[in-house]
């Protein structure tokens, strides 16, 4: 059996279902896959999930385009390629208050967001408020990553990042009202998040790469047969301060995002060098980054 780990990129929510449920049902095994999968609240997401394939704490990790991106122009750059995308479509937003009397990105100006504090994240939301006729000049807080949601319950932000299959699912069952800004209304070509990414020149890794998606897939595709049986299994990974979500509502509004079949996990090269393209164009990153550099569907 090979060991290997792989690094969610936050706390075990429904994008990670079909990791779950293939580990439960020795998917992996199956394959010759040993597989232990690394929760952030570990260590309290004091590492990111990339940066544990950099320090071999882990095989393959969960993460955005944008770590891809960053990895690849960096002075000592490590070769992590993004090898299946879990969402074929965006379910991201950027979340405000209803009471906050921020109706669009623009009244973001002289506002807060809490940060992930992520190499891009800060300059593609000034560019979000700068598309909305602002002028980008937001406040930006860094909190514990792991308590971010929290500084918009509690007043503590106006605004930040979320998954609207699940905060998203969370805050529909709050009492408190929100409002949404997607990346796509504002003229932000989003690309894919999370990403399973891996060193591609590790070739101890590489080797397996093809055996981790394929039980991946299966997991995915055994998830969208059967759902009560799936949900059950996630829900035993699921934190205690998070079991009382609405783990239905998050499994339906997931389901068409995600692909069901043999090519769970493609990516549409189009749409990650159009946002290759958009970072270029705005001068978030003057390098250039060839597409099939940082993205491969050779192992769907």
């Amino acid at each position: 059996m090979k060991k290997l780990r792989l690094a969610l990129d936050w706390t075990p929510n429904i994008n990670h279902i079909g990791f779950f449920v293939s580990l439960e049902n020795n998917f992996y095994e199956e394959l010759g896959i040993d597989l232990e999968i690394v929760n952030p609240l570990n260590d309290n997401y004091s590492i990111t999930p990339a940066k544990k394939i950099e320090l071999n704490i882990v095989e393959f990790a969960l993460c955005p385009t944008e770590t891809l991106i960053s990895y690849h122009t960096k002075k000592n750059k490590l070769n992590l390629i993004g090898i299946a995308a879990i969402l074929k479509k965006d379910l991201s937003a950027i979340v405000v208050t209803e009471d906050s009397k921020i109706n669009s990105p623009k009244d973001l100006d002289g506002k807060s967001y809490s940060s992930f504090n992520a190499r891009y994240e800060d300059h593609i939301i000034r560019q979000m408020v700068i598309n909305d006729g602002g002028k980008g000049n937001v406040k930006f807080l860094y909190p514990d990553k792991l308590g971010i949601w929290d500084t918009i319950i509690k007043n503590n932000s106006n605004s930040t990042w979320i998954f609207m299959n699940w905060e998203g699912i969370q805050a529909s069952e709050l009492e408190i009202g929100f409002r949404y800004f997607k990346m796509e209304d504002y003229m932000i070509p989003y690309s894919y998040s999370p990403v399973i990414v891996c060193n591609r020149d590790d070739l101890n890794v590489i080797e397996y790469a093809n055996s981790f998606i394929k039980a991946s897939r299966k997991g995915f595709i055994y998830s969208f047969e059967n759902k009560k049986e799936s949900l059950e299994i996630l829900k035993k990974y699921i934190p205690d301060y998070e079991k009382n979500i609405n783990l239905e509502k998050c499994y339906d509004l997931s389901i068409s995002s995600m692909n069901y079949g043999r090519n769970w996990g493609e990516f549409d090269i189009e749409k990650v060098q159009t946002f290759l393209d958009w970072i270029k164009y705005n001068k978030i990153e003057k390098k250039v980054i060839k597409v099939n550099d940082i993205i491969t569907n050779d192992y769907i």
